[in-house]
């Protein structure tokens, strides 16, 4: 008899790739739209807000996070 609390599988770039795929490239997207911002916030003189800056920081992060093998392994 099956464990009715029993909880699916975490994710896995094996078992689903197409989650990661779909993952890594809002990620990447988020990257390349906080540079572009950047680029076109400066070509018109103005601050790029601090927001902006977390929000890029944090998708490079990510996907440095999912690029670093597991300690498990």
């Amino acid at each position: 008899m099956a464990d009715e609390r029993a909880v699916a599988p975490v994710p896995d770039q094996q078992n689903d790739p197409l989650f990661y795929r779909v993952l890594i490239f809002g990620l990447v997207t988020a990257v390349l739209l906080v540079i572009g911002g950047a680029v076109a916030l400066a070509f018109f003189d103005k601050v790029l807000p601090d927001g902006i800056i977390a929000l890029g920081g944090a998708a490079v992060g990510g996907l440095v996070g999912l690029m670093v093998p597991s300690p498990v392994k």
